[in-house]
């Protein structure tokens, strides 16, 4: 499998990039909804993190079986790749308690199924190629990530992985410089009040998964790079 997915130009409707889900797929629905969303002509991109924290997390199956609907993988996905072997103290913290309840060949048949999700997604929009990670991309450009994710040596590619996965590092400093090769570069994994874009690196996990604390799904039109709600012209962020 590749880790990097390339899809063409959608000459047929939109495209749109949505932010963590964490289990919350009816309110992922609602903000479809919302936007006017054509299940026949759009498609839908997420960074990743589908399961944990939320009530709909074996919902998941689901929606990866939508024609129209396509994620890369989150930090919180790799736990179920690696289910059997990961920290499950830390994951149990981190939500991960509603999968240990499942009869064993669920959870291979749920392991099988995630570990076919890409690290990477590129998209070709009729204003340039649009790229989609969890976390970070922490390489000058996009094509170097692609180079890294194709190396011999599984130890540096599992280490490539885990930065796109895991990477806080560009939020934390304020870091402007570009990726380049790509009119802009799409992740979540931070949780922020407000979506913030950093050089051409958009960072939209506005929490739709804790609407109790004001969280909502932010949606990116990859086409016009237009947010729905709007993407306030400021650039300072505000962590959760």
């Amino acid at each position: 499998m590749s880790l990097i997915k390339r899809f063409e130009r959608n000459h047929a409707g939109r495209d749109f990039a949505v932010g963590d889900i964490h289990g919350h797929f009816t309110l992922l629905q609602e903000a479809l909804d919302r936007a006017g969303f054509d299940q026949a002509r759009d498609r839908l991109f997420s960074v990743g993190d589908l399961v944990d924290r939320g009530p709909e997390c074996e919902d998941v199956i689901r929606w990866l079986n939508k024609p129209w609907f396509h994620p890369v993988r989150g930090n919180h996905d790799d736990y179920v790749c690696r289910y059997d072997t990961c920290e499950i103290g830390n994951w149990m913290i981190n939500g991960g308690s509603w999968f240990v309840g499942l009869p064993s060949l669920e959870q291979e048949n749920y392991a099988v199924m995630f570990r076919d999700i890409p690290i990477g997604i590129e998209v070709e929009t009729p204003n340039g190629l649009i790229g989609l990670v969890h976390a970070d991309c922490v390489f000058d450009s996009w094509d170097e990530l692609k180079r890294e994710l194709g190396c011999a040596s599984s130890q540096r590619r599992k280490l490539v992985m885990n930065t796109c996965m895991w990477s806080r590092t560009r939020i934390e400093q304020s870091d402007e410089r570009p990726v380049q090769g790509l009119r802009a570069l799409v992740v979540g994994h931070n949780p922020l009040r407000r979506p913030v874009v950093l050089g051409n690196v958009f960072h939209i996990d506005t929490m739709g998964w804790r609407p109790q604390d004001g969280g909502y799904f932010t949606l990116l039109d990859l086409h016009s790079l237009e947010a729905s709600p709007p993407i306030p012209r400021k650039l300072e962020w505000e962590a959760a």
